[in-house]
C-alpha cells in the first residue's frame, strides 16, 4: 500500500519542529530571513523550533539519519530544492524507513529555484510570487498545519545507485543550466536566466535513447499495485536495467534531444512554471522532452513562455509532452550530466519509477490528487502528444 496513503490529521497546536537550514542556499541570507520573516509568524501560530545550521553538503542527510524523530512533529527545510533531497534521501536510508518517511516535511524556499515551495504555493491557490512573497506563504501554510500525500520518485541507475527525488530528474539543456550557473548561486534566481543565456550560446545536442510507460497505458491495464520489501520499496514497473523495457512501454527510437526532464510538480523553479497543465494524478509524472532541430531563438520563446505556463501554447513541434507512470533513459555518447532535485548525477543509463502518496508535506490542501484512471486529459489540446511513429 502507499506509505502515505488515506487521510492525516494536521499538525497539532502547539507544535515543535526541527528547522534545518542551509546560511549559504541561494544569497546566502536564509538566517537572516529565518528570523526576519519566519520566526514572528511561527510564534503567533504556537510553533516552536529547534534550529539547526547545515554545514556542509550531505549535512542534512546525515543528521536525519541519527536524528530521534519521535522528538519532532515535522521537519522544516529551509533552503532550496537540494535540500529537500538531502532530507528524504536520508529518511529512507535509516532502518526504520518505513516509519520514517511518514514524518510530516515543510518546504521554506531560500535557495535559488525553490521549485518544490513554488509548486506547494500554486497548489494552495496562491498567486505565482518569488523571494519573501514566495517565503511568507510558505511559512503561513505551515501555521495552518494542513497535510497532503506527495509522490515520490524512485530512481535506478546502472552502476546499482538506488536514490530518491522529491522533483525532478533533467538531462541535457536544463541539468546543464542548473548545475553550470552554480558559481552564479549568489546571484539568486537570475541565475538560471544567466545560465540559459549562456547555453543557448553554445547549443549541445545529447544522443540517448528513451522509453515510457504512459499513464493512459497503465490505466487500460490491471498491473501491479506499489509492494514493498524488506530494505526498500519496490519498483514494481520496471525491470532490470539489463533487459529490454516490457512491451507494453513506448520506446522513441535512438536520436539526438536538446532536452529531457521527468517532473513530479507544477514547477521547475520559482518562475518557471514548466507544468500548466495541472498537477499529475497520484502515481504520475510529467515527461517533456526536445528533439534535435529547435532553433535557439524557438528554445529562448519556450522557457520565456515558461514563465506564466504559456510555453505549450507555442505547438512547438520539437517538443513532446506525456503524462507518464515510469521511464528509462540510456545516453548513448557519454555527454552531458544528470541533475536530481538539482544535484549532479554522472551519466549512464537511468530508470525511475513514480511511487504514488509516498510522504507527507504541509501544504494548502488535505486531498490527495485523485487515483490513476482511464479517462481524457481536459487540457488534451495544448498538449505536444509524441507522434505516431513512436505509439506501439
Amino acid at each position: 500500500m502507499d506509505a502515505a496513503g488515506g487521510s492525516r490529521n494536521p499538525l497539532p497546536r502547539p507544535c515543535h519542529v526541527l528547522v534545518l537550514l542551509n546560511p549559504r542556499g541561494g544569497k546566502g541570507k536564509a538566517l537572516q530571513l529565518f528570523w526576519s520573516h519566519v520566526q514572528p509568524l511561527l510564534a503567533q501560530a504556537d510553533v516552536s523550533f529547534t534550529l539547526m545550521l547545515t554545514e556542509r553538503r550531505n549535512h542534512a542527510r546525515e543528521l536525519v539519519r541519527a536524528e530521534d524523530l519521535r522528538r519532532w512533529d515535522a521537519l522544516v527545510v529551509m533552503s532550496g530544492d537540494g535540500l529537500i533531497h538531502e532530507v528524504v534521501n536520508g529518511l529512507m536510508e535509516r532502518p526504520d524507513w518505513e516509519t520514517a518517511i511518514q514524518k510530516p516535511l515543510c518546504s521554506l524556499p531560500a535557495g535559488s529555484g525553490n521549485a518544490v515551495a513554488a509548486s506547494l504555493n500554486y497548489y494552495a491557490g496562491y498567486e505565482q510570487v518569488t523571494k519573501e512573497d514566495l517565503l511568507t506563504n510558505c511559512t503561513q501554510l505551515l501555521c495552518r498545519r494542513l497535510l497532503a500525500p506527495m509522490d515520490l520518485l524512485s530512481l535506478q541507475t546502472a552502476c546499482g545507485q538506488r536514490l530518491f527525488s522529491v522533483l525532478s530528474l533533467a538531462w541535457g539543456f536544463i541539468a546543464d543550466v542548473d548545475l553550470e550557473s552554480e558559481k552564479f548561486r549568489r546571484l539568486g534566481e537570475i541565475r538560471f536566466t544567466l545560465g540559459t543565456c549562456l547555453r543557448l550560446v553554445a547549443l549541445r545536442t545529447y544522443r540517448g535513447t528513451l522509453a515510457y510507460l504512459p499513464a493512459e497505458t497503465l490505466a487500460s491495464r490491471r498491473g501491479p499495485s506499489p509492494a514493498w520489501a524488506p530494505q526498500a520499496p519496490a519498483d514494481t514497473h520496471v525491470v532490470p536495467l539489463e533487459q529490454p523495457v516490457p512491451p507494453h512501454w513506448t520506446v522513441v527510437p535512438e536520436q539526438d534531444f536538446v532536452l529531457v526532464l521527468a517532473l513530479l510538480h507544477s514547477h521547475l523553479a520559482s518562475e518557471l512554471f514548466t507544468a500548466p497543465m495541472g498537477r499529475c494524478s497520484a502515481g504520475t509524472m510529467h515527461l517533456f522532452y526536445v528533439r534535435a532541430g529547435v532553433s535557439r531563438a524557438t528554445l529562448l520563446r519556450l522557457f520565456l513562455a515558461m514563465e506564466k505556463g504559456r510555453h505549450m501554447e507555442c505547438h512547438c513541434p520539437h517538443l513532446v509532452y506525456v503524462p507518464v507512470v515510469a521511464f528509462r533513459l540510456e545516453p548513448k555518447d557519454g555527454k552531458g550530466v544528470f541533475a536530481v532535485d538539482g544535484e549532479l548525477l554522472i551519466s549512464e543509463a537511468v530508470q525511475g519509477q513514480v511511487l504514488p502518496n509516498y510522504f507527507w508535506m504541509v501544504s494548502g490542501y488535505r486531498e490527495s490528487p485523485p487515483s490513476l484512471k482511464p479517462q481524457p486529459s481536459p487540457r488534451r489540446k495544448s498538449q505536444q502528444r509524441p507522434p505516431p511513429a513512436e505509439r506501439r
